[in-house]
């Protein structure tokens, strides 16, 4: 009974110790909404402290500024463009849109061949005689899109 008497006379300091308690499984569970929770559970801390309220609304408060934090940081999240020093990663098709390259096999029936690289590509598009200069236009999945090149 003692620590339940503690808590309802010191509530604040169980808000910032939860809210520190969060933080720290944040460093150990990831996921990011263990850091908002602690920091909600600091500012209902913060703000018992300086208006002392029944438990309730505490817990409201709680669960408002939790719910607001975490929408907010997962919307902000989704809308920040992935940056990466490689874009084209696993997306090798994309890097060669723009290129132009010779048929190395004649494009017959709507398929043929061309080596960017070293790699032999399938490509896709009229059918052009080996030796035609054409241009990268698209892709479809592992096949290149080509328009000829005059």
């Amino acid at each position: 009974m003692q620590i339940v008497d503690f808590v309802a006379t010191n509530g604040h300091w169980s808000w910032l110790v939860a809210g520190l308690i969060l933080l720290a499984l944040e460093l150990v569970v990831p996921g990011g909404f263990l850091l908002w929770m602690g920091i909600s559970g600091i500012a209902v801390g913060l703000i018992t402290m300086v208006q002392p309220m029944p438990w309730a609304l505490q817990w409201l408060i709680f669960g408002v500024l939790s719910l607001l934090t975490i929408t907010g940081w997962v919307q902000w999240n989704r809308r920040r463009p992935a940056r990466s020093d490689r874009p084209y990663l696993n997306r090798r098709a994309e890097h060669f849109i723009g290129h132009e390259t010779v048929l190395e096999q004649a494009i017959e029936q709507g398929f043929g061949r061309v080596v960017l690289g070293d790699t032999v590509w399938r490509v896709s598009g009229p059918d052009l005689p080996a030796g035609q200069a054409v241009r990268i236009v698209g892709s479809e999945g592992a096949v290149l899109k080509v328009e000829p090149v005059f």
